[in-house]
């Protein structure tokens, strides 16, 4: 495979499917999910769990265990060349690029343009989910950082990225503003050039609006879409894994006592850094679907989410209960899209995914069995394979007559 300016990008991004293939579920890579819904909103049920694990496991050796993952632990290590943009409200928003990187035109490694007439390489953005941040990506950054260009970046007032201006004003968050926010960022560092969008559940929905709002972008550039975890509309019919009385209790009681919890910045982070244990607990259940999960990433799942501030989960959580952007999955129609959800993903059940696809002819539909709703720390591997045939094919459909057929890889 060919790195050099100028190189097919069919051929480059086909090089780099066939190694992920290859290595599969040989790689031994580790296995883990992380809930993207509020912190401690159903402590009270995971407190049963906790109470059984004190029985085996006393309080100071899982300090000391944690203490050695995090010295040990490289997830969210892997760092790309870093930029910053502007959204629409001044918001600065930290976008990191990696992968290939200054080929086919596209911007070079010194921040200038290159003067190469070749084809384009793919531009492969992702978006990560809510209270996570671009780390959430971990294992596809390592996997595809040969061979095709990458772009990740924090979400307006997650990770790394500035606390949103405009909710700082007074206007509430939306799904909308953060559609926009990904147009700032494609038009900043991939003005031009075949582009494919992967998003995880509110990263899904970010991609959605950005359909809804530039139909034009997805037919004239968008080569491919990948809508793992999320879904499109009717939110406030996820139960949760709860009975149905339990889940219509959490529906009155969540938005008042997130935006109160919200409201006690000080007091609530200083109990989120008491209560590790019932954290620890909530997290496994909404994350995960499989029990062999290595120890070292549910630590990183964890790290990920309590950095994300309390007031950052208050000014988002009421977006999801107005989104509905299944009229704009029309702006895909055509394009080579995967749609990927777990099967005991509790935050957006696999139905949700089902609906997705119905709605895009032509997509591709993955259950990953078992998994749960941060399905790409989970099951890399599947991911993965799912998102190279999808890479491949989208190459050969900005660049050839017919696009590749997709991979066969067991889920």
């Amino acid at each position: 495979m060919s790195d050099q300016p100028g190189a097919d990008p069919v051929e480059a991004v086909s090089g780099v499917a066939r190694a992920v293939k290859a290595a599969g579920a040989a790689t031994g890579v580790s296995r883990a999910g992380l809930i993207g819904i509020s912190v401690g909103v159903l402590a009270a049920g995971a407190a049963a769990g906790v109470a059984i694990e004190r029985l085996t496991v006393g309080r100071t050796m899982r300090r000391r265990a944690r203490a050695e993952l995090d010295a040990k632990a490289p997830y969210g290590s892997l760092r790309g060349r870093p930029r910053t943009v502007a959204a629409a409200d001044g918001t600065e928003l930290y976008v990191e690029l990696d992968g290939l990187d200054g080929t086919g035109g596209t911007e070079g490694t010194d921040g200038t343009d290159s003067t190469d007439d070749g084809p384009e390489p793919l531009t492969v953005v992702f978006c990560h989910g809510y209270c996570l941040n671009q780390d959430s990506w971990h294992f596809q950054r390592a996997a595809f950082r040969d061979g095709v260009r990458l772009v990740f970046w924090d979400q307006r007032s997650h990770g790394r990225s500035e606390r949103s201006r405009s909710f700082r004003a007074g206007e509430p968050a939306s799904i909308d503003q953060l559609g926009g926010d990904l147009r700032s960022v494609i038009d900043a560092v991939a003005p031009t050039g075949p582009l494919v969008l992967v998003g995880h559940s509110m990263g899904g929905m970010t991609v959605m609006a950005l359909a809804d709002q530039y139909p034009e972008l997805f037919r004239e550039r968008v080569a491919g879409v990948a809508l793992i975890g999320t879904l499109a509309g009717n939110w406030d019919a996820v139960t949760f894994g709860l009975p149905q009385v339990g889940a219509r209790l959490f529906r009155r009681v969540a938005p008042g006592m997130i935006k109160l919890l919200g409201r006690q910045v000080d007091l609530v982070e200083a109990t989120r850094r008491l209560g590790t244990d019932v954290s620890a607990v909530f997290y496994r259940r909404f994350s995960f679907g499989g029990k062999d999960v290595d120890p070292g990433v549910i630590r990183f799942a964890e790290q990920m989410l309590d950095a994300t501030p309390i007031d950052v989960v208050a000014e988002f959580y009421p977006v999801f209960s107005v989104h509905e952007k299944t009229e704009a999955l029309a702006a895909l129609h055509g394009i080579p899209a995967l749609v990927l959800t777990g099967t005991k993903d509790l935050l957006t059940p696999p139905g949700h995914g089902e609906v997705m696809a119905e709605r895009l002819p032509g997509a591709e539909l993955v259950l990953v069995e078992d998994a749960g709703h941060l399905v790409m720390l989970e099951r890399p591997d599947v991911v993965d394979a799912r998102l190279a045939a999808l890479f491949e094919q989208a190459a050969r459909f900005r660049g050839a007559d017919e696009p590749a057929s997709g991979t066969d890889e067991p889920a």
